[in-house]
């Protein structure tokens, strides 16, 4: 156990925000010595249908884990089952910071359990995050419509960090690079 916890950065945002682009160009970026963890999430979608890199599980077998104490977090959103393993309890308690992709909806029971807990909302245009849904191809027209305008109706969380991805990646990125290296 180290001295001091690390810090678990919940990055949440909008569908389209560019959430996992971002982490993908940090993790490509940080070197291993860095004292960060960048943990994957177990979810029940298959593992080619695109977007992050995640386990993918069915839901029997996301079940029979979480009842058997798997996951340090689990929620539901969407139609899918999401888990963040027990892993990352381990590693903030190693003194590691570790970034999560979170949920919106699950903030709070997030704060819950991780007393250290940095929520880190990533966000961009309206007209981004249409582009964005559109061109990723997962969902239907009604599908972006409705997070479109569930997406109007949630604003950063109090005290969270924010960072808007509507520009290149490397900007937005360059920046979520400088805030995980505030140690």
């Amino acid at each position: 156990m180290a001295d001091k916890p690390g810090t678990l950065w919940y990055v949440i945002g909008p569908s389209g925000a560019g959430k996992d682009s971002l982490l993908a160009y940090a993790r490509d970026r940080l070197s291993a010595d860095a004292g960060v963890m960048f943990a994957h999430r177990y979810i029940t979608r298959p593992a080619g249908a695109g977007g992050e890199n995640h386990v993918a599980l069915s839901a029997e077998e996301f079940d029979a884990r979480a009842a058997s104490g798997c996951f340090a977090l689990s929620w539901r959103r969407h139609g899918l089952a999401y888990g963040l393993g027990v892993e990352v309890d381990l590693w903030l308690g190693q003194g590691l910071d570790v970034v999560v992709n979170g949920s919106r909806s699950s903030l709070a029971l997030a704060a819950q359990h991780f007393p250290t807990l940095r929520a880190l909302w990533i966000t961009a245009s309206p007209e981004t995050l249409a582009a964005r849904l559109a061109g990723r191809g997962r969902e239907s027209a009604d599908e972006i419509a409705r997070r479109l305008s569930e997406a109007g109706g949630y604003a950063p969380p109090l005290g969270s960090e924010v960072l808007w991805n509507d520009g290149e990646l490397a900007e937005a990125g360059e920046r979520l690079l400088a805030l995980l290296m505030r140690r």
